[in-house]
């Protein structure tokens, strides 16, 4: 296996480490005999790195990525690439909230969920390869969806998450040292406000409309709570807070 960073520094610990058998800064040298192409970029990126390497790519080659978003590139890139090559998007639903070789850990794949979406021009070997990888991973729950489907649902279970995570860190009005007072609770819904800006502002804005979709239908039910604050409510809390408990505990059911 080898791997490729532009970062020299995280080349000499991946080949110190034992964790590849090979790497450098460019993957140039290795792809003419790689059988599986990873491409771990940000999804702008993404495209014009496959410009790039297109003409070192071996026939019967595979290539996929992990971006978090779909729609707007993944026909365009299949056009970049040469024939008997195979283009298999793909999104790991597992990561951390910080960046770096550093923090690297295959345990995170361990029990996560992983989408595909192919295309009607993918060979179906080409796609089950991909999908056999990942549960060799240790991926769980290995899904196809087509690429509208998928930014949609991410918008929602990824996408928002960060956003309420972002907004709630970002409205503390430091009126006490908050720090000293937190509990689990905090501390759980704010894990990933520690966020990759570059990285997440580009996820944000590809997957706008779902994600602004997803946010109003939230604050519909952030409302619907408010409302019931304002109004001394509490057979409308206690209602919400059954609704919810009810639709977590189904949600256990299914991890």
């Amino acid at each position: 296996m080898y791997g490729a960073d532009c970062d020299e520094d995280t080349v000499k610990k991946a080949k110190a480490r034992g964790l590849v058998d090979d790497a450098a800064t460019v993957a140039d040298s290795f792809l003419p005999e790689s059988d599986i192409v990873v491409i771990a970029l940000y999804p702008k990126q993404v495209e014009g790195e496959l410009a790039r390497i297109a003409h070192l790519l071996k026939k019967g080659a595979i290539v996929t990525d992990v971006a978090g978003i779909k729609s707007h590139f993944s026909e365009k890139i299949r056009s970049l690439l040469p024939e008997g090559v195979d283009f298999v998007c793909a999104h790991p639903m597992a990561g951390r909230e910080k960046k770096g070789i550093d923090y690297a850990d295959d345990g995170v794949f361990r029990g996560a969920n992983f989408i595909v979406t192919p295309s009607a021009d993918n060979k179906a070997e080409s796609v089950e390869r991909i999908e056999a990888l990942a549960r060799e991973m240790g991926f769980k729950n290995v899904m196809r969806l087509t690429p509208e489907e998928h930014d949609k649902i991410i918008s929602f279970v990824s996408q928002l998450p960060h956003a309420i995570a972002v907004a709630l860190v970002n409205s503390d009005d430091r009126q006490f040292d908050t720090p000293r007072f937190v509990g689990d609770s905090y501390r759980d819904l704010t894990r990933i406000a520690n966020i990759n800006e570059k990285l997440w502002s580009e996820l944000f804005l590809g997957n706008r409309d779902n994600l602004l979709s997803s946010i109003h239908e939230f604050e519909k039910y952030l409302d619907v709570i408010k409302t019931a604050l304002e109004k001394g409510d509490k057979q409308a809390l206690e209602d919400e807070f059954v609704r919810a408990t009810k639709r977590r505990t189904e949600f256990n059911k299914e991890l």
